[in-house]
């Protein structure tokens, strides 16, 4: 057999180098001879401008947004509780107007332990009982404070297997005399109030960066991922458990079920929220909470960062993408849903509920319908030059006390606001930045600041 061998030969054109010298001539008479480019008048913008006011706050010109009205306020009688015992999605512990101060100042300072840093983040709001005022550092480390300031004792509760650092966020959650602590290790212990003593531990192999509720005799709580437990509260043991779809996106400190006589309503980092008959866990009913704000999201993270809160026959839930709806209890049919983010619970009070939004708004809207009534921005980039525009401020809360709607914030702000219109009446200092939603008991405002630090304002 022949084979075939092709050959190829590279021959020159004749007048190739003259015609390339002719177009790159040609193009070089051309651009000498077009006109200067035309630099516009006028003042120049950042793209991103559209996204802030001249002040720095979120501008809405994007989302039709109505006007702010003032509406009177029907609020619930101030009351002078001595305790704040957990979360306010419950309504059974849920003190709706304690009383405070109109103009609340810095009483006294105490350390608690570690402050926030790049890796490790304060994600408990305090509890108050009995006089005593508990917190959990970024570190693991549960510490009793007194009404005056003094320690009375401290607890590091990080398991033996594991070393300092590898897990941050917790919650809390106080009852009769225990004291019960959710940790980022996957853990929930019951500590003796008095003096910091372990009544068991529950290791639940996940992740336990969400707050406790307690209910009769059963301790809720949702992980950071997918499942939700009922304990016996005084053992630990589980009752029974509940899961969901699996979620990438999951926030730092999962959301609080919020519990009813016969219901308790857990939400998820996928957007789901469920309602079980809380003695048992069998599904009632499920829904989600999902999408985003058409026009404009600042993200699209499907986790439920507005824990559930139950009002009457409704519960509120919301998440970080634009999404707050209201659902019924008893079924979870949807009643309303809003294109406001909630970054934390809503707060219930007279006809409205007051939430923080995913753009850093204070807003106050219809708690029947859903409208928005009035809405004031918070501060949002840390940065002011349009380059720098990265990170916002982080603000928590609300919470009505005294008869105003309080905030507290990482810009080392304690706000308060008229209920009415959203004017802001009355701010503090916040030494180091707030890192926790405030809490109200015995007339003391208390939050933890990013520094590791208790602060109390009277």
């Amino acid at each position: 057999m022949t084979k075939l061998h092709s050959t190829f030969v590279a021959r020159s054109v004749p007048g190739r180098s003259a015609l390339v010298a002719s177009a790159v001539a040609g193009a070089l008479l051309l651009s000498a001879c077009a006109e200067p480019e035309a630099i516009l008048p006028g003042k120049r913008f950042d793209v991103r401008s559209i996204l802030r006011g001249d002040d720095g706050f979120v501008a809405q010109a994007d989302i039709p947004v109505p006007a702010n009205t003032v509406r009177g306020i029907s609020l619930p009688a101030v009351t002078a509780n001595a305790n704040w015992t957990q979360s306010n999605g419950t309504p059974s512990t849920r003190i709706t107007n304690p009383a405070l101060s109109a103009a609340p100042r810095l009483a006294w300072s105490a350390n608690i332990g570690s402050g926030d840093s790049r890796k490790q983040r304060i994600t408990a709001s305090p509890v108050v009982m009995g006089g005593r005022i508990f917190t959990i550092d970024s570190s693991a480390q549960v510490t009793a404070t007194s009404a005056s300031g003094a320690t009375l004792w401290t607890r590091d509760l990080t398991p033996d297997m594991d070393r300092a650092g590898e897990a941050s966020g917790g919650g809390l959650a106080v009852d009769g005399n225990t004291l019960y602590v959710s940790l980022g290790f996957g853990t929930v212990t019951a500590l003796d109030m008095d003096s910091g003593g372990t009544r068991w531990t529950q290791d639940l192999d996940a992740s336990g960066t969400g707050a406790p509720t307690v209910y009769d005799d059963i301790v809720y709580f949702t992980g950071g991922d997918d499942t939700g437990w009922a304990l016996n509260k005084s053992d630990g043991r589980i009752k029974w458990q509940t899961g969901s779809s699996t979620s990438m996106t999951n926030v730092l400190g999962g959301p609080a079920p919020a519990i009813s006589a016969q219901i308790a309503v857990m939400a998820f980092g996928s957007g789901e929220v469920q309602g079980l008959f809380r003695q048992g866990g069998m599904d009632r009913w499920s829904t989600s909470v999902v999408g985003k704000r058409s026009g404009r999201a600042v993200a699209n993270i499907s986790d439920i960062t507005g824990s559930p809160v139950i009002s009457g026959d409704t519960v509120y839930v919301g998440n970080h993408s634009g999404r707050l709806a209201a659902l019924t209890l008893g079924g979870g049919e949807r009643i309303w849903t809003a294109r406001e983010g909630a970054i934390g619970p809503v707060w219930p009070a007279g006809d409205s509920i007051f939430v923080v939004t995913d753009l850093n708004e204070l807003v106050r809207l219809d708690a029947t319908t859903g409208v928005r009534i009035w809405g004031t921005p918070l501060p949002n980039f840390v940065k002011e030059k349009p380059k720098r525009q990265s990170e916002v401020f982080a603000h928590y809360g609300p919470i009505v006390a005294g008869g105003r709607v309080i905030v507290a914030s990482n810009d080392g702000k304690l706000r308060s606001f008229d209920p009415t219109n959203g004017a802001m009446v009355a701010s503090a200092d916040i030494p180091g930045g707030a890192s926790s939603s405030p809490v109200v008991a015995g007339g003391v405002l208390y939050v933890v600041s990013s520094k590791g630090q208790l602060h109390a304002f009277r």
